[in-house]
């Protein structure tokens, strides 16, 4: 098994927290009550990871996520992901999410669609749900039907995801705004 770094950093929102392996980032986690509740989640999730200064890419990926979260556009659309550990079904949900746009929305029912059938909303939402990388994978931005906020597993839940979708602008309710 790859050695898994991690360190746990400052935004706007609190102290969160990134891992990562040779690969790429492996692990994502907002804030938690305060940050020794955010590094011991993490370390809970990466059983032996070892808290670290980042490398220079994934240091980049802070600065961004820092950065989106400060209000201010950043990209994490291309940042390189290990997603060993996670289902091929999901992999192919967290690429679809990738690809929508800070300040945009999608449903689950209209990324299932993307995947090619609609029926697959509700697997769409159980990976989403499960989703290791919150924000660089930007589960937040997918909606229930309708244009709800639906669901979130992220700490603070719906009104974490309701937050996050304001520091991005993006519109949820009666009209979303899709891409």
């Amino acid at each position: 098994m790859d050695e898994i770094g991690f360190s746990v950093f400052d935004t706007a929102i609190g102290a969160c927290a990134i891992a990562w392996t040779a690969r790429g980032v492996c692990g994502f986690h907002l804030p938690q009550a305060d940050p020794t509740h955010t590094r011991q989640r993490l370390m809970r999730r990466f059983a032996g990871a070892r808290e670290t200064a980042p490398p220079p890419d994934v240091q980049r990926v802070i600065d961004d996520v820092i950065a989106l979260l400060r209000g201010e556009l950043a990209d994490l659309s291309e940042v390189p992901l290990d997603l060993e550990r996670v289902p091929a079904f999901h992999r192919r949900v967290y690429e679809v999410a990738r690809r929508i746009p800070a300040g945009r929305t999608l449903t689950y029912g209209e990324l299932a669609e993307q995947l090619g059938d609609a029926r697959l909303a509700r697997d769409v939402g159980q990976a989403l749900g499960s989703n290791p990388i919150a924000v660089i994978v930007p589960c937040h931005r997918v909606l229930a039907a309708g244009g709800r906020a639906g669901g979130f597993s992220a700490p603070g839940g719906v009104d974490t995801k309701r937050r996050l979708l304001e520091i991005e602008q993006a519109r949820i309710g009666n009209e979303p705004q899709l891409f």
